[in-house]
């Protein structure tokens, strides 16, 4: 994972631990690198909860509670997924924060979303955040990039919730 992943997993940790709040992830595209670069942080248990790989559409709406009629319309590439997914996690685990990816990393298009396109989406609180993303590379790349995005889109959510308090 690059240096970026690391030190967005780090900061994200040490600030959770801080405020007592644990943490949760829900991953499509990336297929648990998210879930692994926070595991690969000394001291991640204190925090981390755990996650799921909820790669094919079903897991979506079965274990996340992603709506069926929104998947039906629009599969499981939408921000409005990315949110859901979010929140999914955030509650099955019991979590302060929730993150989720969803998207397409390729080779092929997918629910006719173009290879490339990622939603993001952070759960924390009341606030629910989606980034959305169009990122160009291979299908390794794009999954790395959206692995440091999640987490720096997670970072940013997470400190702005501190800054308010």
């Amino acid at each position: 994972m690059t240096d970026a992943a690391d030190t967005a997993a780090r900061t994200l940790l040490a600030l959770l631990s801080e405020r007592g709040e644990t943490l949760a992830v829900a991953e499509s595209l990336t297929g648990g690198q998210v879930l692994s670069t926070l595991v690969a942080v000394p001291g991640a248990s204190a925090v981390l909860r755990g996650g799921v790989v909820a790669y094919a559409t079903a897991l979506k709406q079965s274990v996340l509670g992603v709506d069926a009629e929104l998947l039906a319309l629009h599969g499981a590439v939408h921000p409005d997924v990315a949110r859901q997914m979010a929140d999914g996690v955030r509650v099955l685990a019991g979590a302060d924060v929730g993150i989720a990816t969803t998207g397409v990393a390729g080779p092929e298009p997918q629910d006719g979303r173009a290879v490339g396109t990622v939603f993001i989406g952070i759960s924390a609180g009341s606030v629910v955040h989606v980034e959305a993303l169009c990122l160009r590379g291979s299908r390794g790349e794009i999954r790395t990039e959206s692995t440091r995005r999640a987490l720096e889109s997670a970072l940013a959510v997470v400190a702005d919730e501190s800054s308010r308090r």
